[in-house]
């Protein structure tokens, strides 16, 4: 497989997870007549839904990353060289932005703007690292241990992470970067973007020291 074709799936996946969480974000929130309670379970259910079902489909050609912080973490693993990482960053960060135009489209809404949602303070961040640190770890485990049932694994946890998270758990900074482009349900104020990000990649960095004592590549092959 390419390296191309690997970049270009991981653009391709991330653009429909963006579809999907700001889509979902603006029809559940237009249909939900302001209750917030609804909107979120909306959301999650939707991008935990859409989330599982790129993760059949890409990973077989590029691994279905659709995040910078699990990119960084698997090539720390090995398993991608280090040479191939700023092609998936820079395909899974443009693929995010055209997911954001894609949904903002889809709704009739500017291209791009930004976003005036807060998300600020030490809960948040810590939610957020803690978030991403769940997430790291198991898909760093789950797939040494159990690889198949890595979509549902991921798209369970991100589903529950909505709602035990201050934050909502974006627990992805390509994510992160470009919701602020978006000022609708699951935007971030572009002034929050980086605290967001550096929490992000402090926890999966953690996550990603922690898998390799609990669940070592080497004897990944031995797990029952």
């Amino acid at each position: 497989m390419t390296v191309v074709r690997r970049a270009a799936t991981e653009a391709l996946g991330t653009a429909f997870l963006l579809m999907a969480i700001v889509g979902s974000g603006i029809m559940a929130e237009r249909l939900a007549a302001s209750n917030v309670a609804l909107t979120l379970l909306a959301n999650a259910i939707a991008t935990g839904t859409a989330l599982a079902a790129l993760i059949v489909t890409f990973a077989p050609i590029s691994g279905a990353h659709f995040n910078p912080a699990v990119t960084l973490a698997v090539a720390f693993d090995g398993g991608i060289s280090w040479c191939e990482v700023p092609g998936y960053l820079g395909a899974q960060i443009t693929g995010a932005f055209a997911g954001v135009a894609g949904a903002h489209l889809m709704f009739a809404l500017p291209l791009f703007f930004a976003s005036r949602h807060v998300r600020s303070g030490p809960a948040q961040l810590l939610s957020e690292s803690i978030a991403t640190f769940g997430l790291l770890l198991l898909i760093l485990s789950c797939s040494r241990a159990r690889p198949s049932a890595v979509s549902w694994v991921v798209a369970a946890y991100i589903t529950a992470a909505y709602w035990f998270t201050a934050s909502t758990s974006f627990a992805n900074p390509a994510v992160t970067i470009a919701r602020a482009a978006s000022d609708t349900f699951t935007g971030i104020r572009p002034a929050d973007v980086p605290g967001f990000v550096c929490a992000q990649l402090v926890g999966a960095a953690a996550a990603t020291l922690l898998a390799r004592w609990l669940v070592p590549v080497d004897e990944a092959n031995s797990v029952p």
